[in-house]
């Protein structure tokens, strides 16, 4: 059977899953195990808080500026190959971290680590597709949510067991095994074959220079410098406009507009980003509200953020199983519903809530968000042709991260301006949420879909 067919055989696809799945926990436990130990960095480094916070945003503006680029580069060296590239230089990169001495040492740990694992996310959803057969792509993007939403639970903790009991270098080292594990079992994913043409280099580099004003623009203005940051904001909008004008009349863009030209593609790219801009100002602003205007203790707040993750955990799977089969439009809509229902009961929660009060509150935000993300992914991906599915999953990664980095510098900025202890980043993240439900609502009705699906017969077809 071939790689590019209808999935993987047994047992083959058991050890795919396998692998992916630690490659996925390797993407998330290295972007959120760090967080825990910046205060610590900044004293041992001699650095300021303010700068401290590089470490995670450089890990992220990196990944989200090569992920467009390697999904094209990984049509052409094949996709097994390039994903593992990608962990091996991650590997090696986090061994390095074991030598820092210097926070500019330190960074250029960082990009390299973000390097690799840009490099193998890039085509991780391309393979996901490749190892499940199609009836059963909504339940695999379950049992990656769950991946995901695990890995987020576990990384603070584990991050602070570390900085607690060990060196702090060691937080940075955490997430190797699991690229070791994957490595190992990475002979059973999938390798469909390589796809001849050339690389368009230009159009690569102008992307992630693109995501780098837009992404870097937002995060100079978290440090008191609007104009500057603005200004940098500006310059990225006009250029992705010009890089938009000259990717649409290419044949395999390294910006997938012709993908994002379908309905049932684009809107779901919109969607998430709104989607992911709204949950990150979640996770990012409420432990400020917590400890700083409601006098939580930093270890209580990581308590009272868990029930987000825990709910996410049950809702994913069972939203990724029910997408097989009920239209992931319509679940987009009831989904942000719910969410929206949940940030405003945040936004106006009294000022001692509880932590049972808090708690019912976030689980309600998980379980909206849970129906939305999983079923908003396998339309995404169910959409593109086979032959263009890395780029279909560069895009839901890069929309991923995109929207998670502006997120969290969208809060940056409401605090630098004084409005972040009260509801503000909560009111903005629901106007998101209501851009992630109306983007569903017009694609169930620009896509003619059945709220109960057929199978082989999916709501992403019309053009």
């Amino acid at each position: 059977m071939s790689d590019s067919g209808d999935g993987l055989p047994m047992p083959r696809r058991i050890w795919a899953i396998a692998a992916i799945s630690f490659g996925t926990a390797l993407f998330v436990v290295d972007g959120a195990v760090a967080n825990v130990a910046l205060p610590t960095i900044a004293r041992d480094l001699n650095v300021s808080d303010g700068a401290v916070t590089s470490v995670v945003t450089v890990y992220q503006l990196v990944m989200v500026m090569v992920l467009l680029p390697f999904a094209t580069i990984g049509d052409r060296i094949g996709h097994r190959n390039l994903y593992q590239i990608g962990q091996v230089l991650f590997f090696f990169a986090s061994a390095a971290a074991l030598l820092v001495n210097s926070f500019t040492v330190l960074m250029i740990v960082r990009a390299l680590q973000a390097l690799g694992a840009g490099i193998a996310l890039s085509v991780s959803a391309a393979m996901l597709r490749s190892i499940y057969p199609a009836k059963s792509l909504g339940g695999g993007l379950g049992i990656n949510s769950v991946i995901v939403a695990t890995s987020y639970a576990v990384a603070p903790t584990l991050g602070g067991f570390i900085v607690e009991h060990i060196d702090w270098r060691w937080v940075f080292v955490a997430a190797a095994p699991l690229a070791l594990l994957s490595l190992v079992i990475g002979r059973y994913l999938p390798d469909p074959k390589p796809r001849e043409g050339r690389v368009d280099w230009v159009s690569g580099l102008w992307n992630a220079a693109t995501v780098a004003l837009l992404i870097g623009g937002l995060t100079i203005a978290t440090h008191d410098r609007l104009v500057l940051g603005g200004a940098a904001v500006l310059a990225g909008i006009a250029s992705a406009y010009f890089l938009y004008r000259r990717e649409r009349g290419m044949e395999r863009p390294v910006l997938p507009v012709d993908l994002m030209r379908k309905p049932s593609i684009g809107l779901s790219v919109v969607a998430a980003i709104a989607a992911f801009i709204g949950s990150a100002m979640l996770i990012v602003g409420l432990p400020f509200r917590f400890e700083q205007g409601m006098g939580y203790s930093p270890d209580e707040v990581g308590l009272l953020i868990a029930p987000f993750p825990l709910t996410m955990l049950f809702v994913a799977p069972a939203a990724g199983w029910l997408s097989d089969r009920v239209s992931p439009s319509a679940m987009g809509v009831v989904g942000m519903a719910i969410a929206l229902i949940g940030l405003l009961l945040l936004a106006f929660m009294p000022s001692d809530p509880g932590a049972f009060g808090i708690a019912w509150r976030l689980s309600l935000c998980a379980l909206g968000y849970g129906l939305f993300l999983a079923p908003n992914s396998r339309l995404m991906i169910g959409a593109a042709p086979v032959d263009r599915s890395a780029a279909a999953g560069g895009l839901l990664s890069t929309a991923r991260l995109f929207g998670q980095s502006t997120g969290a510098a969208v809060v940056g900025v409401i605090l630098a301006i004084g409005m972040g202890l009260g509801p503000a980043p909560l009111l903005v993240s629901a106007g998101f949420a209501v851009l992630a439900a109306i983007c569903s609502a017009y694609r169930f009705r620009a896509t003619g879909a059945n709220l109960v699906r057929r199978p082989r017969h999916p709501d992403t077809v019309r053009p």
